[in-house]
């Protein structure tokens, strides 16, 4: 169906194509954006992987991919088997100049106008991405129109991310670079700027004048599971805090852009990122906490510690909780808390608001202080917390109301997911929803003084109870301020 939205024609290259993000992610988005009308009927998906597999095998994978993973109410039969048309798969070993399958993605690709737009997407180990771009220029694959989208994570400290960020470089220009960050897909992040910027009365009171603190949680009641070995090679501080969770802090601390042009957009989160007070690695112990779960009981069940999912001793956390400060004249002196979990009591990631009680007098037993939580996901939305006169009392007296709102669609529809609009932002080449090279290595040199330590094991691995909120050490932490974390995350 005509859409004003649909982009203009493409090819899409997917490397790593048989992995886990291509089917449960991957595939059902830009199936999901072809249903709403903004894929044209003559784009083609190419996958490649080194599998040797048939081409009616792959398509088998990919259709019980959108089977497994898409909502009930978004299957149609006869749109699925047109989406698949769109589907080749090319096996190639992509770190081998002399595959001789390279050859046969040229000659695919050249069956379109030179000025095609192609997108190159690495859903790969990024210690592969120096090497696919490499092949992809001594084949003559990469073109004015050519963008690659490189997935998370950029590196594991700033060297890392550097000689990632410098290979890929070597062959594609910064503009043609999209390093991907599916928290900045999510609807519920994208609409901290438009409760921010779009509401005056709550932009004028958007300051330390006004604001006591901010907690931003993304706790997980999953553990490891699967992704053991490699979660052990990461922590929680590089998987999640690293890159989404600072990503939401900045949203959250910028300044206003000077307009909504993705280089303003990125140059101001840029600004927040260079403001964060260093922590020193002589007050990491204090400015940190980070903890491993061990057995305990979720939904009922028995679950196991880190430890026994590993199978070996390590001093790499799931539980990570960070006090930041913004060291601008509007966030003179406000706590930023940052906390991540793995085996949490529940699946929530949110930000929040907590507004100073103020100065006046009138009402100086009231309840509470006023609180906009803006949750991420699940139930994408915001609750503003308030306090209203308790009409069943005398004398005047007071009580809380909550105002709730849902993030949704006008027309009734689901939220689209994060990869629907990410991955055709890179068709469109609109980058202001990923993420930027001075982004990236702002990012890595904040937190490396604690990943230092961390790794020196100069601060004490705590414990929680898997099925928990986190260490009670984590509660010490941010009651020695004042404060405390946000009651949605009580036991």
């Amino acid at each position: 169906m005509p859409n004003s939205q649909q982009t203009a024609p493409f090819d899409y290259v997917i490397f790593g194509a048989t992995g886990d993000l291509m089917m449960r992610k991957l595939i059902p988005a830009l199936y999901n954006q072809l249903r709403v009308g903004h894929v044209p009927e003559n784009a083609r998906i190419i996958g490649s992987a080194r599998s040797d597999l048939a081409h009616d095998e792959y398509i088998s994978r990919a259709r019980s991919a959108l089977e497994n993973f898409l909502p009930t109410a978004h299957r149609d039969a006869n749109l699925i088997e047109r989406f698949l048309k769109k589907f080749q798969y090319i096996a190639i070993d992509s770190t081998k100049s002399d595959d001789k399958n390279w050859s046969v993605l040229k000659e695919t690709l050249d069956q379109m106008p030179a000025d095609r737009i192609r997108v190159f997407y690495f859903s790969t180990a990024p210690q592969l991405f120096e090497s696919i771009s490499e092949n992809l220029h001594t084949h003559n694959l990469i073109t004015e129109n050519s963008r690659v989208v490189l997935e998370k994570p950029i590196g594991t400290d700033s060297a890392s991310a550097r000689a990632i960020n410098d290979g890929v470089s070597r062959f594609f220009n910064e503009k043609q670079i999209f390093r991907i960050d599916h928290y900045l897909g999510k609807e519920a992040v994208q609409d901290i700027l438009a409760l921010r910027f779009a509401n005056p009365p709550l932009n004028a009171v958007w300051s330390s004048d006004y604001i006591k603190n901010i907690q931003i949680t993304a706790a997980e009641t999953v553990g490891v599971e699967g992704r053991a070995s490699y979660y052990d090679t990461s922590g929680a501080l590089r998987d999640m805090i690293q890159n989404h969770l600072l990503q939401v802090l900045s949203l959250c601390a910028m300044e206003p852009p000077e307009s909504m042009d993705a280089d303003a957009i990125r140059d101001a989160k840029v600004n927040v990122l260079k403001a964060l007070r260093p922590i020193p690695e002589n007050k990491v112990s204090t400015e940190t906490i980070r903890a491993q779960y061990g057995k305990g009981i979720l939904d009922g069940n028995k679950v196991p510690g880190y430890l026994e999912e590993l199978g070996t001793e390590s001093h790499t956390e799931t539980y990570a909780a960070i006090r930041a400060y913004v060291d601008t004249p509007r966030w003179k002196d406000v706590p930023f808390y940052i906390r991540t979990a793995k085996r949490s009591a529940r699946k929530v990631s949110e930000v929040v608001v907590t507004f100073k009680k103020g100065t006046s007098q009138l009402f100086a037993d009231k309840p509470g202080a006023d609180r906009l939580v803006i949750r991420i996901q699940p139930n994408e939305g915001f609750e503003f917390t308030l306090n209203e006169k308790n009409p069943s009392t005398a004398p005047f007296t007071l009580q809380r109301t909550t105002l709730q709102s849902r993030f949704a669609p006008a027309d009734g529809s689901l939220i689209p997911d994060s990869y629907e609009r990410l991955m055709l932002d890179a068709v469109r080449g609109y980058p202001a929803l990923f993420i930027r090279r001075d982004e990236v290595e702002a990012a890595w040199a904040w937190v490396e003084p604690t990943l230092k330590v961390w790794a020196d094991n100069k601060v004490p691995m705590e414990t929680y109870p898997a099925g928990s909120h986190g260490p009670e050490e984590a509660r010490h932490f941010i009651n020695a301020t004042g404060d405390q974390w946000h009651e949605n995350m009580k036991d």
